[in-house]
């Protein structure tokens, strides 16, 4: 489980939080990156991979 607090952030900051733990928790195999410019998030990329048994 992800652990972070975001009780000090502002309203958008606190919401992009939430949407990458959210992002976090459903992603089974994969990636999150996120980009940040400025000291702001202006991207988050979800990459979710499959995987195929035999």
């Amino acid at each position: 489980m992800i652990q972070i607090s975001y009780s000090n952030a502002s309203q958008p900051e606190a919401e992009y939080i939430r949407l990458i733990r959210k992002m976090a928790e459903d992603v089974k195999y994969g990636s999150i990156t996120i980009t940040i410019q400025d000291g702001k998030i202006v991207q988050i990329d979800k990459i979710e991979k499959i995987r195929l048994k035999d």
